[in-house]
């Protein structure tokens, strides 16, 4: 036990060092961000979902129907001067806040609309304007040291001066991930004066708040200055079709606004303020529509978190570590089961952290475990082949079809190779009067009658699904019971002998008229415990039985007459009322056994069934 201990210990010590290395590839591939691009498209489809709006936030396009009424862009100020006095018309059904996404940089062409825009945003109150930072590197000194900053403020694009003193403003940066798709917003930017500007969506929020006397909700956490973006809806959901046009020919009433966020910004393909967003990827979103998702997102109040890299490496190193050991030289069946379950709860956790603020890598550990299981799957395949043709070599000369495929469905757990005590039925069968007549013959003859004989011995042991031990010269050794256990081993043993007797008779009568001679066989049948495995060396092993019940039913055959079946007592009794037996007592002295060895001769045998099983 102590030694199978110790086997099982090294056995357990590799496979865990196997999945160690195993996993720690996966999670190598994974740090090096080399799964980025498809965990972050399984992420998106599973974390953003179109939810309904409230209406608070409106959209007022300039699309292409103020394209074709108004001409192409840069219009006139003076026309956004028109829209926000359109919309402040009734101070008591004016908007909470109109945002403007469009820079109105430097001083304009025409004085008079430059003037006519800051008045009519001073006249609101409520105007928020557009800013847009332009970054690169620089060397900073943060007085111990020097550091090059990768995101540092080297233009800065600012309402001009006048309309900067009447307006709130709002940085509108986007910046894409590595794939090019929006999932993150940028809190605020430096400005030249070692400040800071908030985006144009925050400051649009406060603002909101500010007109219904609200406290905002806080900032959210970020890394690096970014936060994840929890998108309400796709392209077009914050749009109703209204057009600056129809704010400026008055086909809209003012008071549809009343109270409520107003976007105004580019709103037509073609425009260069389009971008793919992780709620999206095929349909792109208009910049003021990701300014429109950021302002539900601000008022709403709840942003996720991604967690961090290293502690969602080491989950993912340690869940595949686990589940190769449990896939290792397991089913298909209670793998599969494992498969599933293992990433059903992955999702669900990840599902019940996204709600609870937390953003796990959706698809690093159901891909881990999946090639994990595919891989163990294959090995597993492999493995159970070699084990097969290991299994048909040892056992196809010496087992019927139907002990074979018992060997194969149960693997080699049902042999433990290298030697184990079984009760077994022992048959050994000769051929009597054989080398006196084999004397007289060519050589050619003399073969093919024992290869007549041993045929027929191979046959019966076959029938009855003995275990073909050995020939040896004109001796043929079968047992029951082994490798795979077996119901009622002694009778079918017995029932195997009398087939023998009964086929000789026929073999010896073609014999007689061949060559004027005839044989028959002795049969001695033993049951008992005795040592049954591979035994030999490494090179050349053999399955075999060894023990003294082996060699008593030796020593039965060896002294029974042509034609009759030796059996011990322990075999009598095995067969009980089955059979007629004559006990012979003492008198046939075996060597190696005691004086007074109880042997009996099986006279004939009930035939209980017409299929042996």
């Amino acid at each position: 036990m102590k030694n199978t201990n110790i086997f099982l210990s090294k056995a357990l010590r590799k496979k865990t060092l196997i999945s160690c290395l195993i996993a720690a590839c996966f999670t190598g591939i994974a740090s090096f961000g080399w799964l980025f691009s498809a965990d972050e498209v399984v992420s998106d489809a599973f974390y953003q979902h179109q939810k309904a709006v409230d209406g608070q936030v409106v959209i007022i396009g300039m699309d292409q129907r103020a394209l074709d009424t108004l001409g192409p862009m840069p219009w006139p100020r003076g026309i956004t001067a028109q829209v926000i006095r359109q919309l402040n018309q009734n101070d008591d059904s004016k908007p909470a806040v109109i945002g403007i996404d469009v820079l109105y940089v430097g001083e304009g062409n025409a004085a008079a609309d430059d003037q006519d825009l800051v008045d009519a945003a001073a006249d609101g109150g409520n105007v928020v304007t557009a800013a847009a930072a332009t970054f690169g590197s620089q060397l900073v000194d943060d007085e111990t040291s020097f550091q090059i900053d990768d995101r540092s403020v080297v233009a800065l694009d600012m309402p001009f001066e006048s309309l900067k003193l009447v307006t709130k403003t709002g940085h509108i940066n986007a910046m894409a991930d590595a794939d090019g798709i929006i999932r993150h917003a940028l809190l605020a930017i430096d400005d030249t004066n070692g400040g800071s500007i908030y985006s144009f969506s925050r400051t649009i929020y406060e603002e909101y708040c500010r007109f219904y006397g609200e406290n905002p909700n806080d900032n959210p956490d970020t890394a690096d200055g970014f936060f994840y973006i929890p998108f309400s809806t796709k392209g077009g959901g914050y749009y109703d079709n209204i057009s600056v046009s129809d704010i400026l020919d008055g086909s809209i009433d003012p008071s549809y606004f009343a109270g409520k966020i107003v976007l105004i910004g580019p709103y037509a393909a073609g425009m260069q303020d389009e971008y793919r967003t992780s709620i999206d990827h095929a349909s792109p979103m208009y910049g003021i529509e990701i300014q429109a998702n950021l302002i539900d997102a601000f008022r709403q109040g709840s942003f996720a978190k991604e967690v961090d890299n290293f502690l969602q490496l080491a989950a993912l190193f340690l869940i595949t570590v686990a589940v190769l050991i449990y896939f290792s030289d397991r089913r298909v069946k209670p793998s599969l089961a494992v498969w599933g379950l293992v990433i059903a709860g992955w999702m669900l956790l990840c599902k019940i952290c996204y709600l609870s603020g937390l953003i796990l890598h959706v698809l690093w550990i159901p891909l881990s475990v999946t090639v994990c299981f595919i891989g163990s799957i294959a090995i597993n395949y492999i493995r159970s082949q070699r084990e097969r043709r290991r299994i048909t070599s040892t056992f196809g000369r010496y087992v019927d079809p139907a002990i074979m495929n018992q060997l194969l469905a149960q693997g080699s757990s049902s042999m433990q190779l290298g030697g184990r005590t079984l009760d077994i039925a022992v048959l050994f069968v000769d051929i009597r009067g054989f080398t006196t007549m084999s004397e007289s013959l060519e050589p050619t003859v003399v073969v093919d009658i024992i290869n007549q004989y041993l045929t027929l011995t191979t046959e019966c042991i076959m029938r009855y699904h003995g275990t073909l031990d050995k020939f040896v010269g004109d001796c043929t050794m079968a047992f029951w019971n082994a490798p795979v256990p077996q119901d009622d081993p002694v009778y079918m043993a017995a029932r195997c002998a009398m087939d023998m007797v009964e086929g000789s008779k026929a073999l010896g009568e073609k014999l007689q008229q061949r060559f004027g001679r005839t044989v028959s066989f002795g049969i001695g049948i033993n049951y008992g415990p005795a040592v049954v495995g591979n035994i030999g060396a490494p090179k050349r092993m053999d399955y075999t039985a060894i023990g003294d019940t082996v060699n008593t039913a030796a020593r039965l055959e060896a002294n029974a007459p042509g034609g009759t079946i030796y059996i011990s007592r322990s075999v009598a009794d095995e067969l009980g009322n089955r059979a007629v037996v004559t006990s012979l007592g003492g008198a046939v002295p075996l060597k190696g056994k005691a004086a007074g060895f109880e042997v009996l001769t099986l006279d004939s045998l009930e035939d209980i069934t017409s299929t042996p099983s």
